[in-house]
């Protein structure tokens, strides 16, 4: 009796093991489908958080992670997330996706008044694009884009700046952000 009785375990055990190795698949597989549809980790602990102020007043928000939504193969190359005394907040990127490439500043205006913007995107060879953006009297996160254009040269000769002020006559420069870290100044 005894040898049938073993005989008759090992098909059970063969099972068991069986589905702990489907287990073991169905969580390998699940895992990264979990952590990227996890968002990042943290986001609502950034927005309570202010850095400190400049002696200027200025000061830079803290970088966390912008959901472009342009898909996966969208590369971005920002600057630091700035914020001036007046009230505007802004980050310059420029962008590329396949052969295209543009540039973009992400701003909220919490100023009380409508401003204006300027874009400008420098590409190799001294070409360049400049938006002109309406920045509306909202406290509203927003964006403005330039055109996308065909990839020409070296992705690193790209760079963007946004330049925001009181009205498009000369008025006080309040904030300029830029694509590269050098060329990124709280006006």
């Amino acid at each position: 009796m005894q040898t049938g009785a073993r005989a008759d375990d090992r098909p059970q055990s063969g099972r068991k093991r069986l589905l702990a190795l489907l287990g073991v698949v169905a969580a390998v597989i699940a895992l990264p489908l979990a952590v990227a549809s996890a968002g990042p980790v943290g986001e609502a602990d950034h927005a309570a958080l202010r850095p400190p102020a400049h002696e200027d007043g200025k000061r830079a928000v803290p970088s966390r992670p912008r959901l472009l939504g342009l898909g996966l193969a969208t590369a971005a190359r920002c600057g630091p997330q700035l914020s001036s005394g007046d009230g505007i907040e802004a980050q310059t990127c420029v962008l590329t996706q396949g052969r295209d490439t543009w540039a973009r500043t992400y701003y909220r205006n919490a100023t009380g008044e409508r401003l204006t913007g300027v874009l400008s995107f420098m590409a190799p060879g001294g070409r360049s694009v400049e938006m002109h953006c309406a920045v509306d009297a909202a406290d509203d996160p927003a964006v403005c884009d330039t055109p996308r254009q065909r990839v020409a040269g070296d992705m690193g000769a790209y760079s963007a700046v946004a330049e925001f002020s009181r009205s498009d006559r000369g008025g006080p420069l309040l904030l300029r952000s830029g694509s590269d870290q050098g060329a990124a100044s709280g006006q």
